[in-house]
């Protein structure tokens, strides 16, 4: 006689963990500090390595243009209803946050810095030094480095190591990439998050954010230029072999199209915006001349609307897309980065989202382009989780580990704390 036998149901296994080396721990906290929009997300790591977002708040931003304060009471009252929105969703009180870096007009710096070893193995202390070396050179032109990505070193004769500690030469020769901005702009940027009882925990460059929330691995491996079309600014990041090799910024973003018309068309900024948003183009169509759209007059009553050809609108915002497109071309070919070394653009922000520009982008720059939008993020609602908030969900990668370099050198003894945080200790102890 034959017995059934019934197994007990198989067990999963709990998930494996995937945590990055560098992810925080416990709940932390981002902000992105724009000129149009201040966004706060409050979020933690979960076992699979992903964030999730507890807390959300968005406010439109005031006190900073160009990505720069300029107004520290009007920055200040953005950022505490942002924060505010957020800690109350999250249920929890922030101290500091991962900050995106658009102020002090950051830069790259390509630096190649030769270490004498003396036939001995190489340390971390040796490590330490070179990154040390780059930051004095940095701050002797008044400038404080923010990243520093090492590119590759070289052992006596032989190149391409990667990670040289425990390698015994007579000289090492280090390829840093160091991004640094002015230490000005930075102070005034750590004395606004501290007039909001926030510390600057890390600043992270704002392109550099968006190419880590929209491109695949493989862009980053096979070189691609991330463009983010902000508000205030049009930021540039250049990501080849998985590392972040060059950035630029220029003053010019989606602002500067809703003054244009704004300003031509003799009507206010807010439906001048609007206009923008629903009926911008850079391709012109042959139905434009033919379908007129309503437009209030300033210093009007609400009865005195004047109509315009949609091919105005399209003949106002084009110009202001090329010239923006063509310094990003200029900064590009002057870093020395033509479409033989990098192939492939990928643009977002919230300007990128103009009907035509992909197809206006490709015709200047000469590449290809893909329009990027930010990868899912659990717990962030729809309405932030378009392009315009690719630099917000790209800090919260930072926080969860992705795009850490590889070698973590922590400054030397000499140099205990950065900028930001010795200046939070100053303004502590003196006010």
């Amino acid at each position: 006689m034959n017995h059934l036998v019934r197994l007990p149901a198989p067990v999963e296994p709990p998930p494996v963990g995937r945590r990055r080396r560098g992810a925080r721990s416990g709940v932390f906290g981002v902000l992105d500090l724009g000129s149009t929009k201040v966004v706060c997300l409050i979020a933690r790591v979960e076992s699979d390595g992903e964030p999730r977002v507890l807390g959300f708040g968005w406010q439109r931003g005031r006190g900073v243009k160009g990505g720069n304060v300029v107004d520290l009471e009007e920055a200040e009252r953005a950022i505490r209803a942002a924060v505010g929105q957020a800690e109350e969703m999250a249920d929890t009180q922030l101290r500091g946050a991962i900050v995106n870096l658009s102020c002090g007009q950051p830069d790259s710096r390509p630096l190649h810095i030769q270490w004498p070893i003396s036939g001995r193995a190489v340390t971390e202390a040796d490590l330490r030094a070179i990154l040390n070396e780059g930051r004095r050179r940095t701050d002797e032109d008044g400038r404080e480095m923010v990243h520093a990505v090492t590119l590759g070193f070289i052992v006596d004769a032989t190149p391409g190591v990667d990670d040289p500690r425990g390698m015994v030469c007579e000289t090492l020769s280090a390829r840093l990439h160091l991004v640094d901005a002015a230490q000005a702009s930075l102070r005034n940027l750590g004395a606004c998050l501290l007039r909001c009882d926030l510390e600057i925990e890390e600043l992270v460059s704002a392109p550099f954010a968006s190419g880590l929330a929209t491109l695949v691995e493989d862009e980053r491996q096979l070189g691609t230029v991330l463009v983010d079309m902000g508000g205030g600014t049009t930021s540039i990041a250049v990501f080849a072999e998985g590392h972040l090799v060059h950035t630029a910024q220029i003053p010019v973003g989606g602002v500067h199209v809703t003054n244009d018309l704004a300003s031509i068309l003799s009507t206010p900024v807010a439906h001048a915006e609007r206009m923008k948003t629903l009926h911008g183009s850079v391709h012109a169509t042959s139905e434009d001349d033919r379908e007129y759209l309503p437009v209030p007059l300033l210093g009007e009553d609400e009865h005195h609307i004047a109509r315009v050809p949609r091919a105005m609108v399209v003949g106002i915002i084009r110009p202001r897309i090329e010239e923006t497109l063509e310094l990003v071309r200029e900064r590009l070919d002057a870093a020395g980065l033509g479409c033989d070394l990098v192939k492939r653009v990928v643009l977002t922000g919230g300007a990128a989202q103009l009907v035509g520009v992909r197809e206006l982008a490709a015709e200047i720059l000469g590449r290809q382009v893909r329009l990027g939008r930010p990868r899912p993020v659990r717990g962030l609602p729809e309405a932030a989780s378009g392009p315009g908030f690719a630099t917000a969900i790209g800090l919260l990668a930072w926080g969860a580990g992705e795009g850490r370099p590889v070698i973590d050198i922590v400054p030397g003894p000499d140099r205990p704390r950065g900028l930001l945080r010795r200046l939070v200790h100053w303004l502590r102890e003196r006010v």
